[in-house]
């Protein structure tokens, strides 16, 4: 996976540092291309070998988004595997796919953390743009308030023009505590949104975390007039 240097995400990702009286907020944006470069061909081959038969373009299951499982333990939704009556039904991606989104994992994190064993069930497919757009509003501006309402406009507005978001399919990553790459101590929530566009070929990457001050340490408040007017 290819970063797409961006000069608006950049500014975007200054302003998604922000010291709250009790926390702070950590986040950023980046656009990949999903051309594999040279590292991504070797984990794709290791990829693909273990794969027992199946295709890139073979399915497996997604689970459900957790905000939905809390809300409704019984949800189903459309476009999935069949189940038994009561049990979830689950949405799903194919394995080529799945290695994109691992990839971008892997480009984002490294060389911190190593996601080549993640799996499909660790990830899901959010039912709906204006449901991750609110899901994003509630947890931010709860802590940031007016400052994420001054960052909000131009922030979904540069992600759309990267990415074209009606017409991306969007994926969350939500590992176990031992795979999170935000499972610190004084975490009080995170996100990993990736909004693919298959027709660009491309993935935005959305992360965000949000720590207690006390383990954060140190962090200046950026100003978001400063980088936006």
């Amino acid at each position: 996976m290819k970063l797409l240097e961006s000069s608006r995400f950049e500014a975007i990702n200054n302003a998604l540092s922000i010291a709250t009286g009790g926390s702070t907020i950590f986040g950023r944006v980046e656009s990949y291309s999903c051309k594999m470069v040279a590292a991504d061909k070797a984990l794709y081959k290791r990829f693909t070998a273990e794969t027992h038969g199946y295709g890139p373009h073979d399915l497996q299951a997604l689970s459900p988004p957790q905000t939905l499982a809390d809300l409704s333990p019984n949800f189903h939704r459309n476009n999935s595997q069949s189940g038994d009556e009561g049990v979830i039904l689950c949405d799903t991606i194919s394995r080529k796919t799945l290695f994109y989104l691992i990839a971008t994992l892997n480009a984002s994190f490294e060389p911190d953390y190593d996601f080549s064993e993640a799996k499909s069930h660790e990830f899901s497919k959010e039912p709906s743009l204006q449901w991750v757009m609110n899901s994003v509003h509630s947890n931010l501006s709860a802590l940031a308030g007016d400052q994420y309402q001054g960052l909000r406009q131009p922030m979904w507005s540069a992600i759309d023009d990267e990415i074209n978001l009606h017409d991306c399919d969007i994926y969350s990553y939500n590992p176990d505590l031992s795979s999170d790459p935000f499972g610190e101590p004084g975490c009080l929530w995170s996100f990993n949104y990736f909004f693919y566009n298959k027709k660009l070929k491309r993935i935005v990457f959305f992360t965000c975390r949000a720590v207690n001050s006390i383990y954060a340490g140190e962090t200046s408040d950026v100003s978001i007039e400063d980088d936006f007017y």
